[in-house]
């Protein structure tokens, strides 16, 4: 895997910039945590060396410079090793008591402070320690130095510096190493996801995103890329059946016209055959524009295109009217035909299409019902609007099949028609977000189409 390609990868910056967050806070709270035990350190050690000078300075009060130097005395030979600093000398800097040969030279801190090497004995050797005294005058320009030997401070304070610096630069380390790993198993689900969309890309529409079944971000979007995937794969496999459908229902009219042009051509047909012919050709020519205007009809619900015209809908009328068209057709076939429908029945939708749609129902139940028989169209709230009738039906395993384009039941195939009826009105129902159901009448079919209304509407219905 290209390092330098994984380095540009958004979740390798992501880390980065996650990394420098972190670093900079567990910096920030070392770095406090630090400077607050160095000065309390630092403090403790300061009021120490200021305890011990109040208490010398009490000494020297109560029994004079004599007094003074015996505590001294005393207290410079309990600390051998220098763990305490004393000494006094003489206005002309001579040494009269204490564990210090002379008066140190260091580095001198605020007020009174001075800071300077001792030399400390540990076993066999000597070794220079660092040390923090503080000096007080006495009457007469006698000198008191009181200090500690602050080593241990010192190595406590290098233990915690690099502590930190060990702390930080693992955490760096460790940080650099999460987000290189982090971005390897990114960039390579991501190349997964690349390789498949390539090869989907050059044709090969079978191609899928593999899932790891671990339900993360990744997986739902596999997910939803497939489902994609599949949606396209199923419209261009309609988009080829309809083409073929297309090739085959227009070929047959076309062959006809074109055949009735060449008798007209070849013969001399007098004026009665003439029109004849004629009419036989404007009657292909107008199935053919009816099988090409249903065609788009469904493109655009299908597109969703339609929805700008949605208005205020009476279905109520629209059931009323069909019924008025309908029931002399229904009876001219022999048929009873009966409708019902509220007084109001009012919803968000296209006028024209619902129309359409309800048309292309009632025409099929009146077409495909035998003398005798009988067709009902009612509407209820909810709305739901259906359109029964007592013909032949449709077997519950094609119930799915007749709602494609072109798709014409065997025992239909002699009657007039393109097998785009049932498309359009599904068409229609997922414009309109409805739901269509084909069930049994007993006999005979019965097509519902469920509607919805929004609060609003019910409101003004």
């Amino acid at each position: 895997m290209n390092l330098i390609r994984l380095l540009e990868t958004s979740t390798f910056r992501l880390a980065l910039i996650y990394l420098a967050l972190f670093g900079i806070s567990a910096l920030t709270l070392l770095g406090f945590l630090y400077f607050r035990t160095a000065v309390v350190m630092q403090e403790q050690t300061e009021e120490t060396i200021a305890a011990e000078i109040t208490g010398l300075k009490e000494q020297y009060q109560a029994n004079g410079l004599p007094g003074l130097k015996v505590v001294i005395d005393r207290r410079s030979a309990a600390n051998p090793n220098r763990a305490s600093i004393y000494l006094l000398t003489d206005p002309f800097g001579n040494r009269i008591a204490g564990n210090l040969d002379r008066w140190p030279t260091g580095e001198p801190g605020p007020e009174n402070a001075l800071s300077f090497e001792v030399s400390v004995p540990e076993g066999e050797a000597v070794k220079n320690h660092r040390a923090l005294s503080e000096l007080f005058l006495l009457p007469g320009d006698f000198r008191l130095l009181v200090g500690r030997d602050i080593n241990d401070l010192l190595k406590v304070q290098s233990l915690l510096q690099k502590a930190i610096g060990w702390g930080v630069g693992l955490t760096l380390l460790l940080g650099l190493a999460g987000g290189f790993l982090m971005s390897r198993g990114m960039l390579r689900r991501i190349d997964t996801i690349n390789r498949t969309t390539r090869q989907i890309m050059a044709g090969d529409l079978s191609q899928r995103i593999s899932l790891k079944g671990s339900r993360d971000e990744f997986d739902q979007l596999g997910n939803n890329l497939n489902a994609m995937l599949d949606q396209i794969e199923r419209l261009l496999q309609g988009m080829r059946e309809v083409t073929d459908n297309i090739a085959h229902d227009l070929r047959t009219p076309l062959n006809r016209m074109r055949s009735r042009i060449e008798v007209a051509l070849l013969g001399a047909p007098d004026r009665a055959e003439a029109r004849s012919l004629l009419e036989q050709t404007l009657a292909d020519a107008d199935a053919m524009i009816h099988s090409f205007n249903a065609l788009l009809s469904i493109a655009r619900a299908e597109a969703g295109s339609e929805r700008a015209a949605f208005e205020s809908v009476d279905l109520s009328e629209i059931v009323r009217d069909l019924a008025d068209l309908y029931g002399p057709l229904a009876e001219e076939n022999g048929l009873t035909f009966t409708s019902s429908c509220p007084i109001r029945l009012r919803l968000q939708g296209n006028r024209h299409l619902l129309a359409q749609a309800l048309a292309n129902l009632l025409d099929n139940a009146i077409k495909y019902t035998p003398p005798g028989g009988r067709v009902t169209l009612s509407a209820q709230h909810g709305p739901v609007i259906t359109v029964a009738d007592t013909g032949p039906g449709i077997p519950e395993t094609e119930r799915d099949r007749v709602l494609e384009r072109f798709v014409r039941l065997d025992g239909h195939r002699s009657t007039p028609g393109n097998g785009l009826g049932l498309s359009l009105v599904n068409a229609v129902a997922k414009l309109h977000g409805a739901t269509l159901r084909l069930e049994d009448n007993h006999p005979g079919l019965r097509v519902s189409l469920v509607l919805t209304r929004n609060e609003a509407q019910r409101r003004a219905a």
